[in-house]
Order: structure tokens, then sequence, then C-alpha cells
């Protein structure tokens, strides 16, 4: 089994395993677990009281996180007629119709998101889906990567927007900022998360329904809060 290494042990001894924190408390502790050479990911995972076997139990959204990711986004727009030129104008990083799924059906992946205009998502979700599905990055309406309005949607990624889904397991793990941020702007994005996360609970789900919430950082151990601090 492998061991920590003494900078991991020396962390682990400014937590404390049996206290469940505040949301802000552990904003402010998260800084000071983060000794990594570079600006760590702060991360949100939670177990959740679902059935993730039963379709009508999964759970799967979006939110906007109010200080952003603290990271440039590279969008995938895939269009066609005058939404190019939108997609363009948006922000996005790269733009295209046929010519970019033949490009990633050559192997090309370079892309953090895609989104697309529904005409065409006969062609993306035939020729892509093999590809992009496993990868979480198949455009999908629930999602909100597919629509009309597809510079809105790019300007709303760029600016912090993220998708979550459970895993097959019933937990969810996402990205909330950076721990470079100010505490309070950590705090924030916790709390949008979790209240994108609550408003997102299947009407099949009973009982409990966030049943253990933890934060981390990428290199450093995870603290337990409670989610309604």
């Amino acid at each position: 089994m492998p061991k920590h290494g003494k900078r991991y042990r020396a962390l682990l001894e400014k937590v404390d395993p049996a206290k469940v924190y505040t949301i802000d408390e552990a904003a402010r502790l998260l800084k000071e677990l983060a000794t990594a050479k570079f600006d760590e990911t702060v991360e949100v995972h939670a177990k959740l009281g679902i059935d993730p076997r039963k379709s009508d139990q999964n759970v799967r959204g979006t939110v906007s996180l109010p200080h952003g990711l603290g990271r440039q986004v590279r969008v995938l727009a895939i269009a066609k007629g005058e939404k190019i030129k939108e997609a363009e104008e948006a922000g996005a990083d790269y733009v295209g119709g046929e010519e970019i799924i033949q490009k990633i059906l050559d192997g090309w992946l370079d892309f953090d998101a895609v989104v697309a205009t529904p005409d065409v998502m006969g062609a993306v979700g035939s020729k892509l889906g093999r590809i992009l599905g496993p990868r979480g990055l198949l455009p999908n309406p629930k999602a909100g990567t597919v629509g009309f309005n597809i510079g809105e949607i790019i300007k709303e990624i760029k600016a912090g927007r993220i998708e979550f889904r459970n895993d097959k397991t019933g937990a969810i793990h996402a990205p909330v900022g950076k721990v470079s941020f100010p505490p309070e702007k950590i705090a924030e994005n916790i709390r949008a998360f979790i209240k994108a996360l609550e408003a997102s609970k299947p009407e099949a789900a009973k009982g409990t329904f966030l049943r253990s919430v933890y934060v981390t950082t990428t290199m450093g151990p995870s603290l337990r809060i409670n989610p309604h601090s």
C-alpha cells in the first residue's frame, strides 16, 4: 500500500479528522494546505443519496461560478452558417463544421468544452459520440451545451460555467476555483455549486440527498464540510 510523503503527513496534522468544517473555515484552511509549486485547483466531492443504476435518479446540471474557475477554458464550437461568426465573436477558441468534425476523427482533442447548434447535432452525435461521450465532452441540451444561442453559451462557459454529473458510484466531483483565490471567493464558489447541486435533486431520490461533502486541493488532504453552513 503506497504511503504518503513527509509533506502530506505534515499537512494532515493541521486537519481534525473528526471535525465537520463550515464552508468559511474550510476555505481558509485550504489555503494553508496548498503547498505545491503550482496554483492548485479547489475541488468539491459529494456522496449523493441516489441509486446511480436507475436513470431517473441520475444527477446532471450546470452552474455558473460567481468567480469563475481561475483558468482559461478552450471552447470548441461546432456550427454552420451565420452561427459560425456568432461563435467566433463570442470568443470560441475553435470554430467549424464538417471540417472540424473530421479533424477530431483524425485524433485532435486540444479543447476543454464543446458546444454546438441543434442543426449539426445529427452529425456530431453519430460521428463523434464514441469519442467525445466517454470524455464527457459530447454536447447535450440538458448540460446547456446545445442551442442556437451559441454565443451566449460560449460566454457563460468562458466566464466560469461548469457541468457536473454523478459517476457510477453516485458521487459528484467538480472543480470550483483556484487556491490563489481569496477565501471568501472560494467559499462563494463552493456555496454556488452546492446550491446548484441541491436544485438538481431527482424527484425519485428519497432521504438525505447530500450524504457527505468534502473539499480539497489538487495535492492536499480533504476536509469534510457542512454544506448548509
